[in-house]
């Protein structure tokens, strides 16, 4: 059984629309999350080294999503909502306890658009709800001319090496499993895409593993291909920076150093790093014609 608990607020606005997934609100349906990601951003003490040792549900917050939907349709403030920006939505528990699907009936219900990334086959189940939404969502009316869908799907992939997504993403779908979903989602019309967030410095952004990344999904119809750097956030012991550098001491000792010299005590990656990622990704998407974003020219509140 989930711990369960109680919340005072469900639906998250931003500041501003996110531009990488055209998205103004944030739900997450649990907190915690059974992939384990060693580099997950939301990694901290609360949680403990074994993110789904940490997992509950936020056992009230369907009537408080249904109440603020509501007031946000009221006032016409329709915007892509991503479900699972804190947790996988479709983490192992979702098959028992159902809370992303009774989520998206809410979304439904009040014709928000929605934006998923994953790394679990569970999404599949929902494939009916996901058209349902993808064919009755209100757009935001700056969206209306460029975006003709109200569903954007992505699988999260960092690397097509098993053995490393094994040790990074103990309980995620391994990576051509989650490229299988890919193609499937793709199969039943979804503008769907890969989503390489993050990719490993030295390990999965080289020109090569970039390249074989793109491939891939192209290979799976996919839609778009998003890339961004990795980040590593705090020096305790359940932290992503102190366990994904424990990662490369077992596994990549030579590599240390190099990210010692390119993170330091920070964070992100140096602007420049991002920077070179970036082009690297455009020329590669532009060599297989496969977009680098979900639409060419997105657009900020």
């Amino acid at each position: 059984m989930l711990k369960e608990k109680i919340v005072t607020t469900v639906l998250n606005k931003l500041k501003k629309r996110d531009s990488w997934f055209l998205a103004n609100y944030t739900i997450n349906p649990y907190e915690g999350c059974s992939c384990n990601c060693q580099y997950c951003y939301i990694r901290g003490s609360r949680y403990g080294e074994n993110l789904a040792e940490g997992l509950s549900i936020k056992s009230n917050a369907l009537p408080l999503l249904d109440k603020q939907l509501k007031n946000r349709a009221a006032k016409n403030e329709y915007g892509f909502v991503v479900v699972g920006s804190a947790t996988d939505a479709y983490l192992h528990h979702e098959k028992q306890y159902a809370q992303t699907r009774a989520m998206l009936e809410l979304l439904l219900k009040h014709r928000f658009p929605v934006f998923i990334t994953t790394k679990c086959h569970l999404i599949l189940r929902d494939i009916d709800l996901l058209k349902a939404i993808n064919e009755q969502a209100i757009l935001p009316p700056d969206l209306q001319p460029v975006l003709k869908h109200g569903v954007i799907l992505g699988v999260s992939v960092s690397t097509l090496d098993a053995a490393i997504s094994e040790r990074l993403e103990p309980g995620a779908l391994l990576p051509a499993e989650r490229l299988a979903v890919l193609h499937q989602l793709k199969q039943a019309g979804f503008l769907a895409g890969l989503n390489a967030i993050p990719v490993l410095p030295y390990i999965s952004d080289t020109d090569e593993a970039l390249e074989q990344l793109i491939v891939a999904a192209k290979k799976q119809a996919a839609d778009f291909f998003l890339c961004g750097s990795l980040t590593l956030f705090g020096n305790n012991a359940a932290d992503s920076k102190t366990l994904y550098y424990k990662f490369l001491q077992q596994h990549y000792p030579q590599l240390v150093k190099q990210y010692h010299h390119l993170y330091g005590t920070a964070y992100y990656p140096p602007m420049w790093y991002q920077q070179q990622l970036k082009q690297r990704v455009n020329k590669w998407c532009g060599q297989y014609q496969l977009s680098s974003s979900i639409i060419k020219h997105n657009t900020s509140e």
